[in-house]
């Protein structure tokens, strides 16, 4: 069988889907790697595991198949940050997204007048996850390494490296890097000076559907065309068939993000949603929280046990389920990790509002599920208010597997919800953007008629409406607090 390659390098995970030509997948493979935290605020991982993970997986493929992929594309997590030297060797463990040390270099930034004009120009939020701030955090705290390195890339950038000696970034992951110009297509000058680092010290920047052969891969034809592809966010909405006005993506995995397609940068100055590139005509609009399916992990391991089973999340799912829209007054905060948009606010925690002495396991499980779901609401909201409106929701991820959690998701937003793909939306959509590489197709598939629906259930709404502004008002009236238990 003819078939393509969309590999997403995650940051727990490296995982290959196999789509025929028509763009029907058949086959996976994954391989896992894990991160460390030397210090409070640090996570980091070693590129050439990753590296490791990303050759195994294409292997693992051709070993089910038996046959070589035509082409290969790439997704990748954004806002990782290597050092290396000419020859592409790493100085330093990678920085992921969730690396938090350059937190109080964005708090600041994020408070001036330079720092919203480059959030303007760039599309990428004031953060500590993002490059920028990294960048500065490094030329303060380690100027030695900050100097020796010859280049700053991302894990894409470093696996290109390794198969074809050369550096350079695509659009969509530049694009989150808070150092490119998203309407322009070029390193953004004020952000370089801000950073003091010049353009030659970057990548060069090519579009998502930039391909070559000849690899490094000795295991791989030499015929195979590796495609560069963009993120894992952006390939997402793809993957998801989300790229038409009024269809939003939305993923709930270890953290969770809202995304629309817009044929121009959607920013929102209060909120700081993103604006990521998809192709030169395509942006990608939204928010991510930080605390998604990690949040319900956390507490089915404080019932469960340090290693919980499916069979333990199925028991709860069904608690859950018995328990009505509301959790008899029960209100979950899921900061447990701070929390990014709209708040944008590392110091923020998890708090259970409302307990009293009714409330059971099952109310404070429902409390946990709607608490996450309110989290991905707050973002919705902020993205419609500057998008066209959203008629429905196309889901993908982990949570999909649960009808309750998923149900939860309706009832609370309000939208109807589509689910295309249980999970692997961001490796589908970098293997059709292979496909239209290579010329299988000319248009990237529709959705089909054959959908699982969910409507929401208009009673439940009524009462997510009014439990969804005491949410939004508990972390006015906490952050404060927050603030002075997270500096204790």
């Amino acid at each position: 069988m003819e078939y393509v390659l969309g590999i997403d390098i995650g940051t727990g995970s490296v995982k290959a889907v196999a789509v025929d030509l028509k763009g029907n997948s058949f086959g996976d493979a994954q391989q896992y790697y894990p991160f460390s935290v030397p210090k409070p605020g640090y996570h980091e991982q070693d590129p050439e595991q990753i590296w490791l993970a990303f050759t195994g997986s294409i292997k693992g493929i051709i070993a089910q198949t038996g046959s070589q992929p035509k082409a290969i594309s790439l997704s990748s997590a954004m806002h990782s940050f290597i050092a290396v030297d000419n020859n592409g060797k790493v100085l330093a463990p990678m920085m992921t997204w969730a690396d938090n040390r350059s937190a109080e270099i964005a708090i600041a930034l994020r408070a001036t007048e330079q720092g919203m004009s480059i959030y303007k120009v760039t599309g990428t939020p004031i953060h500590s996850m993002s490059p920028l701030c990294k960048l500065i955090w490094l030329r303060e705290n380690d100027p030695e390494l900050f100097h020796k390195a010859h280049k700053f890339i991302s894990i894409k950038e470093f696996i290109w490296h390794k198969l074809f000696n050369e550096f350079v970034i695509d659009y969509s992951i530049a694009s989150s890097t808070g150092l490119f110009n998203i309407t322009t297509f070029e390193w953004h000058d004020d952000a370089l000076k801000l950073a003091e680092i010049t353009n030659d010290i970057l990548s060069k920047p090519v579009p998502t559907d930039y391909a070559k052969t000849g690899s490094s891969l000795d295991f791989l034809d030499k015929n195979t065309r590796l495609v560069i592809g963009a993120s894992d966010g952006c390939l997402a909405n793809l993957g998801s068939m989300a790229t038409k006005p009024g269809i939003a993506a939305m993923t709930i995995g270890t953290s969770g993000a809202v995304r629309v397609a817009s044929n121009k940068p959607l920013p929102n100055a209060e909120a700081m949603t993103f604006s990521y590139i998809l192709d030169k005509k395509t942006y990608i609009c939204g928010g991510p929280i930080n605390n998604g399916g990690v949040a319900m992990q956390w507490w089915v391991k404080n019932i469960a046990g340090p290693n919980p089973t499916e069979k333990d999340y199925e028991g709860i799912f069904n608690q859950v389920a018995q328990i009505t829209a509301g959790s008899n007054g029960l209100i979950f905060l899921p900061y447990l990790t701070g929390e990014r948009a709209p708040i944008w606010d590392s110091e923020s925690c998890g708090n259970f509002f409302g307990v009293k002495l009714q409330h059971t396991q099952a109310n404070f499980s429902r409390a946990v599920l709607e608490g996450i779901c309110f989290a991905m609401r707050d973002v919705l909201d902020a993205v419609q208010e500057n998008s066209e409106p959203i008629i429905q929701i196309n889901i993908s991820g982990g949570f999909t597997k649960s009808e309750i959690w998923v149900q939860i998701l309706a009832d609370i937003t309000g939208k109807k919800l589509a689910i295309l793909q249980a999970d692997d939306a961001s490796a589908i959509g970098a293997a059709f953007i292979a496909l239209k590489v290579i010329g299988a197709i000319n248009n990237y598939p529709k959705v089909s008629d054959d959908l699982i629906i969910y409507q929401p259930n208009p009673v439940n709404r009524d009462v997510y409406n009014r439990n969804f502004s005491i949410y939004k008002q508990l972390y006015t009236d906490l952050k404060e607090t927050m603030h002075r238990i997270y500096k204790a």
